[in-house]
């Protein structure tokens, strides 16, 4: 038998946005992460800007790369969507409709489990964040 050397941590997840002040406001100020790290690359016209809830070297981070030259995106059939815990949902979604954050699926019991409260939203691009209530 071969013996594989396997992945141990997952390291981040990329969204390609149009405009990266406008997410990094979204994701900052009101998703709560905090800016990891940040480059500009000037002979690739793109910048990579990482955000998370903690380091790096302790959590996933989510990567916003914003291509300088494109305008916008096709989110595409494949994407489903990322998933983000909160300690009050219906408060939180509340807070959310008052700043005009789009509320796709309204905070509630899911269908087949009514032990999880979620609700879904859309980021400034148009991906989808459910919003899982976790004490």
């Amino acid at each position: 038998m071969i013996r594989m050397i396997k992945p141990h941590h997952f390291l981040h997840v990329m969204l390609r946005v149009s405009d990266l002040t406008r997410s990094l406001e979204f994701y900052q100020n009101i998703m709560g992460l905090t800016l990891v790290r940040r480059k500009d690359y000037q002979e690739g016209r793109f910048t990579l800007a990482f955000l998370g809830y903690g380091p790096e070297c302790e959590t996933t981070v989510l990567e916003l790369t914003h291509n300088w030259d494109q305008t916008s995106y096709e989110i595409g059939s494949a994407y489903g969507h990322m998933a983000l815990a909160v300690q009050n949902i219906y408060d939180f979604c509340t807070a959310l409709a008052d700043i005009g954050v789009k509320i796709t699926r309204q905070p509630g019991p899911m269908t087949f489990d009514d032990t999880e409260i979620i609700a879904f939203i859309k980021d400034p691009d148009g991906y989808m964040i459910e919003l899982i209530e976790k004490q």
